[in-house]
């Protein structure tokens, strides 16, 4: 299971040049509004250090990353909703990512100009965001008017939808994303249907100059985001771009100079393995060792689907290995040996860095 994430901001917030950080990829970045026109698509392997770890230890023929999928979207301004700039054309290629990656302007520079002449995070977050919110509410709003109507000729007919509309409608009327902490897991499963943006989990991005990483943080935005109850990323998005270009030891260098103690994808990575509540299995399978990943909580059965549905539906045991154990030991028979191995069962549940070898029969 890969994952996908939408990077959203302001045309001129530097979207683009943070996407090309993320995935090493060169697509369009210039000083002027809507470059992005059609959204740019990058799909970066999964940085993971006990992959690297159990490869350098097994030293099989195949090691395959679990990925993630970036997602940079054209720039969002005020009306979009009602078509203003590209409208809903941005709004409609967001709807299926997972988690959304909020970029917000935190540099200065005359060669890029703003959209709207000063550099103001907070307002620029609540005009992309607010644009955002009216665009669910009318597909709220479309979706509870015609459920209303079927309702009067059948009156058991999407009851709980017209209920759980009428919730989420309040919510964006007020101005606010939707918690879906809130709704339990038959609720949850229901309003993940709707498709609204506003259920996804959001991060932000601070894209800061090289003069701003010597004073971090900034404290009215981490105020600012801790509010909102989420998490904040800085890049120097430009001097990372640049970085991908320079060999290892270079950018080593480069990095030591600049206090960066690691590149933004794995800090990107790790806020949003967090708000997703994601973790890391690994199987061994002949010459091939792989990383899947799964949501925390997830059964021994359900992740055994996740390799291939057979396993599932066949399932008998699951033996068990910590990734820190197999290296330790330095192989499967000795971390038998020394007792480190465990058989499972399928309501045993998935622990970040388990090594899993499914027994099972179809």
């Amino acid at each position: 299971m890969s994952w996908s994430c939408g990077i959203i901001g302001l045309p001129n917030s530097g979207k683009s040049t943070i996407f090309n950080a993320l995935t090493a990829l060169t697509v369009p970045c210039q000083s002027y509004p809507f470059c992005t026109i059609e959204p740019n698509v990058g799909i970066v392997a999964v940085p993971d250090d006990r992959l690297a770890r159990l490869s350098e230890t097994l030293k099989p023929e195949k090691v395959t990353s679990t990925t993630i999928e970036f997602i940079d979207v054209a720039g969002l301004i005020k009306g979009a909703h009602k078509g203003e700039g590209l409208g809903n054309r941005f709004l409609s290629h967001i709807r299926n990512v997972d988690a959304i990656a909020h970029v917000i302007r935190c540099f200065e520079t005359e060669n890029v100009p703003h959209v709207y002449a000063e550099i103001d995070p907070k307002r620029d977050v609540e005009i992309v965001e607010t644009e955002i919110i009216i665009s669910d509410l009318e597909i709220v709003e479309e979706r509870l008017a015609k459920l209303e109507r079927l309702a009067k000729v059948s009156k058991e007919k999407g009851v709980k939808e017209i209920e759980l509309l009428a919730r989420i409608k309040s919510t964006l009327e007020q101005g606010s994303f939707i918690a879906m902490d809130y709704f339990d897991h038959t609720d949850a499963e229901i309003v993940r249907t709707f498709n609204l943006i506003t259920t996804k989990p959001i991060f932000y991005v601070a894209n800061i100059d090289e003069e701003t990483l010597e004073k971090l943080p900034i404290s009215d935005l981490e105020e600012f985001v801790r509010s909102k109850n989420s998490r904040l990323v800085y890049i120097c998005g430009k001097l990372e771009h640049d970085l991908i270009n320079l060999s290892p030891h270079e950018r080593t260098s480069y990095m030591d100079l600049y206090g960066i103690t690691e590149m933004s994808i794995e800090s990107v990575i790790k806020v949003g393995y967090e708000i997703l509540g994601l973790i890391t299995f690994y199987t061994i399978v002949g010459k091939e060792m792989r990383a899947w990943t799964i949501p925390r909580n997830t059964t021994c059965v359900k992740a055994a689907g996740k390799i291939h549905t057979d396993m599932e539906r066949g399932f008998i045991r699951a033996e068990v290995i910590n990734a820190d154990d197999f290296v330790r030991y330095g192989s499967e028979q000795a971390a038998r040996e020394h007792g480190a191995l465990r058989v499972e069962g399928k309501e045993y549940i998935v622990k970040d860095g388990d090594i899993l070898h499914i027994r099972f029969n179809v």
